[in-house]
């Protein structure tokens, strides 16, 4: 039977578009806080910047130390470290697995859409306690946001929770079926 193009699997399509546009933001905005300040070209450095000027990212602020107290985010830094570990290389793996529309990849799909899902709940838990941007909160050096600024972080945010939980629940059922399919097989060899 010949492999169906990736364009007829919309759900792959969605994915692979996922993973190609996460990759550049993981290496150039996300990661930065990571790496050593002098190997980060100026232009490249300039991109987070630009990001929490527009954003007040109550989270990249912190953690790129623009502001607030960044041994106070060391449980996101622990985030940041597995989007560059683990998260990278599956974007990499799964362009390709879904590219050849290989089975094979369903099971770290999987994994990574989980572990992505459980990452994200958290960050969103931040944003939406981060208080509203008031004068009380500028007077005290409270970390705050104003509303257009919450709306444009959930708008950040929340496609990188909903696109990993659908996966997680996509990939659960493939990988279900392909384990149905491998024992309903290995029955009938049993029973010959």
């Amino acid at each position: 039977m010949a492999q169906k193009s990736l364009t007829s699997r919309p759900l792959d399509l969605l994915y692979f578009v996922f993973f190609l546009i996460h990759i550049p933001n993981t290496i150039l905005v996300d990661c930065q806080a990571l790496y050593p300040k002098q190997l980060v070209p100026d232009v490249i450095a300039n991109l987070p910047k630009l990001y929490v000027g527009m954003s007040n990212d109550p989270l990249i602020g912190p953690a790129m130390g623009y502001f607030g107290a960044p041994e106070n985010y060391v449980w996101f830094k622990s985030f940041l470290l597995l989007e560059a570990f683990f998260q990278l290389p599956v974007f990499l793996l799964g362009l390709r697995g879904l590219w050849n529309g290989s089975k094979s990849i369903y099971v770290l799909l999987l994994v990574y859409a989980a572990s992505t899902t459980t990452t994200v709940i958290p960050c969103l838990a931040v944003l939406l306690n981060t208080p509203l941007a008031s004068a009380d909160t500028a007077a005290k050096g409270i970390i705050a946001v104003t509303a257009s600024q919450r709306l444009l972080l959930l708008s950040s945010y929340v496609p990188f929770l909903l696109i990993p939980l659908l996966m997680t629940v996509d990939m659960a059922f493939r990988t279900l079926s392909l384990l149905r399919a491998g024992l309903a097989a290995q029955n009938k060899i049993k029973t010959r």
